[in-house]
């Protein structure tokens, strides 16, 4: 299985049956030396505000979030749903476990 953090949408239940056809078990756990940020996307219907973790290399600075094991296909599922604004990257979580998570695919807006 493979670890994927997350801090938004991809933990409503209702997101996971969508996306995944099953309701995912995760596990709470912390992103060290990140922070949450908003960018915005201009969707068909108006102007969008999405998180985004941002690293700082801070010690100070962490998500909370809930980390799941999904299967390759579920994470390309996770990629198709996160889109272009985003783009996946691979993390180091506080439990020293690694995993992917998303961040903004352009960080110029910040």
């Amino acid at each position: 299985m493979i670890k994927l953090f997350t801090y938004g949408t991809l933990q409503h239940e209702d997101v996971q049956e969508n996306l995944f056809g099953r309701v995912l078990n995760g596990t709470p756990e912390k992103l060290i030396g990140y922070v949450l940020k908003r960018f915005q996307i201009e969707e068909e219907f108006g102007i969008v505000h999405y998180p985004v973790i941002v690293e700082t290399k801070t010690e100070a600075d962490f998500i909370d979030g809930i980390v799941y094991d999904v299967t390759e296909k579920e994470l390309n599922q996770a990629d198709l749903y996160e889109g272009m604004h985003y783009k996946r990257v691979e993390v180091q979580l506080h439990s020293s476990q690694k995993a992917w998570a998303y961040s903004a695919a352009n960080l110029t807006h910040f």
